[in-house]
């Protein structure tokens, strides 16, 4: 099984930024992607942007000129650059892995991460 931390979360002024961080660790055989998913009060969890191991990325239009998600293939990590951080995108940011485990593809998500954009 697969352990999906996410840590870099916190409280940002209007048009600050912050860097999340995920980190899979445990058993498994290869890491297929990696997304960022974030949910907002009384808001249905949404994806953000996610990353292939092979390197293809995709990005929401609502955020695309503002986050950027990126990977180390070396640290089964992903993270996501948020810059000009908006008080919409308050939420908890969410991780999830895909990955491979013998003949099978699984997903793991991790706990979460609070972003709170606020003066």
């Amino acid at each position: 099984q697969v352990r999906v931390v996410e840590t870099g979360g916190g409280l940002v002024q209007p048009g600050g930024s912050l860097r999340l961080s995920c980190a899979a660790s445990g058993t498994f055989f290869s890491i297929n992607a990696m997304d960022w998913y974030r949910q907002a009060p009384g808001k249905e969890r949404e994806l953000v942007a996610g990353i292939s191991w092979s390197g293809n990325t995709n990005v929401i239009d609502t955020v695309k000129d503002r986050f950027t998600i990126l990977r180390s293939n070396d640290k089964n990590a992903v993270y996501l650059q948020m810059n000009s951080l908006k008080p919409e995108d308050t939420a908890v940011y969410y991780c999830r892995t895909f990955y491979r485990l013998g003949s099978r593809d699984l997903l793991s998500w991790g706990q979460g991460t609070q972003v709170t954009v606020s003066s």
